[in-house]
């Protein structure tokens, strides 16, 4: 049977403060605002994202969006992720850090591999790395990268990633390059940085199931998430055994000020009170669902007001003991 003491990246500070078998933490998407339209303020992050870390929220989330395409709504943090990344790193002392997710098939592996442990390295082993293969149109042509061969791009340049994280002077050769004679440093604070498929990125739940870290999806009605979180389950079991596997979601929320709302779906989430939302991710945890990560973008009260009565009332029964 495996433990996380047999499993290098599960000794990874930023994943024991997430994850944990048949337990839910939360975290938060960056930017920590409410906001219309695509653009946010990104006014007042820092000092929120250290209310957040002092309040107990396990992981700070980031966006990969490299431009801004005005009818896909959404420009995440705006800022380039990696360089916003280290930015908070050096804000921020115990909560882990996620990109949900970058893209790479848009970027050369060995650029997101030096990014990648480099911030790891720098946060003392804070880096959970989300990685998706692209569903934005007009990324695909400005970097010239053909979006029919996005998924063996995908699969490629995991593949290299995965590689020179935990090999030195092993020469590799792949469709983009060659790396001979030289080595990728620094090296990850773990043999390898966690890192979770978002979403199917063109490949099958089998292939997601063994060779990923962990799966991060989509919100859905309760019943139905149960069914996909069985099916990851059941794949898990199938290609690794009992190895624990984490299942992430996202989850946009409009917490209301009375308490008791019941829930009304809004855009990837709901519209409802504090109740309502204990009851909801009380459930998520029943089924198997192990971090939510919480979108405050259609909220309609302050970022800051709605961390605060999350951390008072809700957070509590969903932080991991150390």
């Amino acid at each position: 049977m495996f433990t996380p003491n047999s499993i290098p990246y599960q000794r990874q500070p930023g994943f024991q403060r997430t994850y944990r078998q048949g337990r839910l933490s939360l975290g938060l998407f960056l930017p920590l605002e409410a906001f219309s339209g695509d653009m946010p303020s990104m006014a007042g992050q820092v000092s929120l994202a250290q209310r957040a870390e002092k309040l107990g929220f396990a992981a700070l989330w980031f966006r990969d969006v490299p431009l801004r395409d005005p009818s896909f709504g959404d420009t995440g943090q705006v800022f380039d992720p990696w360089v916003y990344l280290g930015f908070m790193a050096a804000h921020t002392h115990s909560i882990a850090l996620g990109t949900a997710s970058v893209i790479l098939p848009i970027r050369n592996p060995l650029h997101t591999a030096k990014a990648a442990t480099s911030v790891d390295q720098l946060s003392g082993g804070r880096l959970l790395l989300g990685v998706a293969s692209g569903d934005r149109p007009v990324e695909f042509p400005a970097f010239g990268v053909d979006p029919e061969q996005r998924d063996r791009m995908f699969r490629e340049y995991l593949e290299v990633f995965r590689q020179v994280q935990r090999s030195s002077f092993v020469p590799l050769t792949w469709s983009g390059g060659t790396l001979e004679g030289c080595d990728l440093i620094p090296k990850p604070t773990t043999a390898e940085i966690p890192f979770f498929v978002t979403g199917h990125s063109r490949q099958t739940l089998d292939w997601i199931a063994r060779c990923s870290h962990g799966w991060i999806s989509y919100p859905r009605a309760p019943k139905t998430q149960q069914l996909i979180v069985e099916n990851w389950r059941t794949a898990v079991r199938t290609e690794c055994g009992e190895l624990f596997k984490p299942f992430t979601q996202s989850l946009y929320i409009d917490l209301t000020d009375n308490s008791q709302i019941p829930p009304r779906p809004i855009h990837l989430g709901y519209q409802l009170g504090r109740y309502h939302l204990i009851s909801l991710l009380q459930h998520l945890q029943e089924i198997g669902v192990n971090h939510v990560i919480i979108n405050l973008k259609y909220g309609q009260r302050p970022a800051g007001e709605v961390l605060e009565e999350l951390g008072q009332f809700v957070l509590p029964d969903f932080i991991l003991s150390t």
